[in-house]
């Protein structure tokens, strides 16, 4: 490898002598190396040194020539000098200094020279010496060429300072592309120097970067002041034209006059436009149709309108002109420029009908990817013809851009639009973008002399928005199998997710757990690995068809995070853990041998597989001694075998336990001893237990079932005589009589009805004299003779007499012989004719005065009706019906 360091110290003398310094090293001593100068006025020593040949070189304008290096080996290496005269008077320097421009060219597969750039300690004089430097050096730009293939990284200079030889010096740069984003687009190494490119560089992207180089001490002492380096991305044509849109639609009236403006087409190129590579021309490829002759418009090469230049447009015979433009950068040069092409369709419009005419000839759009049923973009049409008709209702068809048909448009009845509607989710790292064509036409045919259809077409770009897409489980769901029983902490699988959203900068996928029904399981967030929390039990309830399901959740850090669900089943292999069980574990047999039954059948549950289930064996244990001397076992089948008393064995009705082994057929087997409760009771020819023997197995002798029985009898005996009692009972309440006849029976003849106050004629009375007085003292102190009626009298009076209590059949009887004995004890109680206290009502009643029965003025009236109204009123005609009692 060629270690080729190069530079240049350029200084103009006062001579006009420019003297510059190449240093070169081809890392083999420079031996027999040759320079040789392009420019006969300047030329190069064995040195390194180039001067100026006599008095003529002057720098009044740049100078530009080519320096090459030839080596014995055949090596040839290029650069390009470039010197410049820098005015004294504004740089403010005592000398007048040179900057310059280097570019290498390399002839063989070695690397180009690298520009060594020295800190400005000292300088060279005009006898050689060292003499004080008084100003910093004016650093040339480093030019790197955009789009280099490398290799990376890729040296660029090397920095170095002259005070390296004395102590040792760490080098660094900053700025933007060293410490500042884009971060390392730039380095350096630190001890020799050496800048790098560890990247293509994109001049469309950024177009100059400005670094600072620092040179400091091993303490980090600053050892020369920092040094500004510009780095300028050469351009180069790496950018074709573009036009905005692929299919440009422009109309021109037929009949126009040469000369006319059609319509604008321009192309945009990223490359430099102060240089041939953005220099775009025009210029038409092709014209359809070429009637009637074939250039019918041209276009300014530089401005992209395009014109008429020929009369004859004729509607009826071309309604639409297809021409293909074609833009060239480098200024057109079509052998070194980059081309494209767009597509213009001229329409010629006719001034009598009115075809569809869209409102713009681009449209745009946006739809987030993965979303259906929503409009993107509204194509607005104009028809001058009659609104709601066949010849206005427009129809939009895409004949172009979509071919896995993504996207229709529907026709809005009322402003006749067109609306691009998503009908298939789109997705934004297959498509980003879609560049529909998209033609109108109405339902009607156009009127006759038109010889094809009028359409009016557009070029509609629609852009998919991309969105965070949930991860997703490329086996969903995963089936894994493993043994059950595997020990806490065992890895189990590794279940990742992967993101779909591969255009988007790297994200990050977290896992965890959502739905475990067990808890058997634990997921690393980072990494996805499945490890078991817990023993897994093929027997638990939770595993369906020896599957147990367990459900994970991977989420992103996108903005918004999204998630998806991947679901793992675990085929859980049967292993012998569970030991089985005896059934029944109860069952009755009968005391004595029975030629239709012999015994009683018992097979096993068991909650493994096979193999690890059956067959069964059976077994008696050998203690106690009086399992095997009583009972026996005699294999069935493999799953079943069967439980007896021996032959000639009898045993006492009652309940039995009978200890029995059972062992499956896993490797190695698993034994559990169980015990079946057999009753051993009295049967019938059926082999059925009786019911006496049902009761004797049940552990009660024949005087406790004596007693048993007795006792019921009794218990029976005593219900009969308590109903026939009651019986008897109400038999003599119904053939009692009443010791009065029912019709002289007045008791319940006497209602009470609400007391009501006296009529409008008794408003004169005194009602405080109708009241009960509150005590007795001023009847006391009436002289004999004079009393009201309703007064209670002094003297005993005579009592009604107490009536005698009778039977009566029912609690309402008892209940009004109870009310009438205390009615004819009470003293207080007024008599049957007493006058009554009224409520008084107040003035205006029609109705006559009720306060007494003995208010009227006559005494004509007769009261014999009352005893035709039966027995209930027969009282009240006693009382008022014979005059001569009153």
């Amino acid at each position: 490898m060629l270690c080729i360091y190069s530079s240049f110290h350029c200084i103009l003398l006062p001579s006009v002598v420019v003297y510059c310094i190449l240093k070169f090293d081809d890392c083999m001593g420079n031996e027999a190396v040759v320079f040789q100068s392009t420019d006969p006025v300047f030329n190069v020593r064995t040195d390194g040194s180039i001067f100026a040949k006599g008095q003529g070189a002057g720098l009044d304008e740049t100078v530009q020539f080519k320096v090459t290096a030839r080596g014995p080996h055949t090596n040839v290496w290029e650069t390009v000098v470039q010197l410049t005269l820098i005015d004294l008077s504004s740089s403010g320097q005592n000398e007048n200094e040179v900057s310059y421009t280097q570019k290498y060219h390399k002839k063989d597969a070695s690397q180009a020279p690298t520009p060594v750039i020295m800190f400005p300690g000292s300088r060279v004089n005009s006898t050689g010496g060292l003499r004080r430097q008084k100003r910093d050096w004016v650093i040339p730009p480093i030019n790197v060429a955009e789009n280099s293939r490398g290799p990376f990284p890729q040296m660029l200079v090397s920095i170095r300072s002259d005070q390296d030889q004395d102590i040792s010096i760490r080098y660094s740069i900053t700025g933007v592309g060293a410490d500042q984003p884009p971060n390392e687009v730039f380095s350096i190494d630190p001890v020799l120097g050496k800048m790098f490119v560890t990247k293509p560089l994109d001049r469309e992207h950024r177009s100059s970067y400005h670094l600072r180089a620092h040179a400091v001490d091993m303490n980090g002492n600053q050892v020369e002041n920092p040094i500004d380096l510009y780095i300028f991305v050469i351009d180069m044509n790496d950018n074709r034209p573009e036009f905005k849109n692929q299919v440009y639609n422009g109309s021109v009236d037929e009949g126009s006059k040469p000369g006319t403006y059609v319509m604008h087409l321009s192309a945009f190129d990223a490359d430099d436009n102060t240089t041939a590579n953005g220099m775009v021309r025009y210029r038409i490829l092709s014209q359809t149709p070429h009637s009637p002759i074939p250039n019918m418009f041209t276009i300014n090469s530089e401005t992209g309108d395009i014109m008429t230049v020929a009369p004859g447009l004729d509607r009826e015979k071309v309604s639409q002109y297809t021409i293909i433009v074609q833009a060239t950068d480098m200024e057109g040069n079509l052998n070194f420029g980059l081309s494209n092409t767009a597509t213009a369709i001229i329409t010629v419009t006719d001034i009598n009908d009115n075809p569809p005419m869209l409102t713009s000839r681009t449209f745009s759009g946006e739809v987030p990817e993965n979303t259906v049923d929503v409009a993107v973009a509204n194509l607005t049409v104009i028809d001058a013809d009659q609104p709601h008709s066949p010849n206005w209702n427009a129809i939009y068809r895409i004949i172009s851009g979509d071919p896995t048909g993504h996207f229709t448009i529907r026709t809005d009845p009322v402003s006749n639009d067109g609306m691009v509607t998503v009908v298939k989710p789109v997705d934004f790292e297959m498509n980003r973008a879609f560049m529909l064509t998209v033609v109108v036409s109405n339902q009607a045919h156009l009127a006759s002399g038109i010889q094809s259809s009028l359409q009016s077409t557009a070029g509609v770009t629609i852009s998919v928005k991309d969105v965070n897409e949930p991860p997703y489980f490329p086996t969903n769901p995963k089936q894994i199998r493993f043994e059950e029983g595997v020990p806490t902490g065992t890895s189990l699988t590794t279940f990742s997710a992967s993101d779909p959203d591969r255009l988007q900068m790297q994200q990050i996928i977290r896992y965890s757990k959502l739905n475990d029904p067990a808890n058997w399981l634990s997921i690393n967030r980072t990494s996805g690995q499945i490890v078991t929390t817990g023993m897994l039990d093929r027997e638990s309830v939770y595993v369906k068809n020896n599957i147990y399901e367990a459900t994970f959740l991977a989420t992103d850090n996108g903005s918004p995070e999204a998630s998806g669900t991947g679901t793992l089943q675990i085929y859980l292999i049967d292993i012998n853990d569970n030991p089985p069980a005896l059934v029944p574990r109860e069952s009755q047999i009968c005391e004595r041998m029975n030629k239709n039954v012999n015994g009683v059948n018992i097979t096993a549950a068991d909650a493994d597989t096979d193999p690890n289930a059956g067959p069964f064996v059976f077994e008696l244990p050998n203690f106690p001694s009086s399992i095997r001397r009583n009972w026996t076992i005699a294999r069935i089948s493999g799953d079943y075998a069967r439980l007896a008393l021996r032959y000639q064995v009898y045993l006492e009705p009652g309940m039995y336990e009978v200890p029995i082994i059972v062992s499956d057929s896993g490797n190695p087997p698993l034994s559990n001893r169980s015990v079946i409760k057999v009753k051993v009771c009295p049967c019938d020819d059926n082999g059925d237990c009786t019911t006496l023997g049902a009761v004797a197995a049940a552990g009660l002798g024949t005087g406790a079932i004596i007693f048993i029985l007795i006792c019921i009898i009794i218990l029976l005996c005593m219900v009969l005589l308590f109903v026939v009692w009651i019986k008897r009972r109400e038999k003599e309440r119904q053939t009692k009589q009443l010791l009065i006849d029912p019709e002289d029976d007045v008791r319940d003849n006497i209602l009470k009805y609400d007391e009501e106050g006296g009529g409008e004629e008794d408003q004169d009375y005194d009602l405080s004299q109708l009241q009960q007085p509150d005590s007795l003292e001023h009847i006391i102190s009436k002289p004999p003779g004079v009393r009201r009626v309703d007064e209670r009298p002094i003297i005993p009076e005579s009592q009604y007499p107490i009536r005698p209590v009778v039977p009566h059949p029912g609690d309402i009887g008892d209940f009004i012989h109870e009310g009438l004995r205390a009615a004819d004890n009470d003293p207080t109680a007024p008599p049957y004719d007493s006058l009554l206290v009224f409520d008084y009502e107040g003035s205006g009643s029609t109705a006559g005065s009720v306060s007494s029965l003995n208010s009227s003025s006559t005494g004509d009236q007769d009261y014999d009706y009352l005893n035709d109204w039966g027995p209930r009123f027969k009282k009240l005609a006693d009382m008022y019906g014979g005059g001569d009692d009153d």
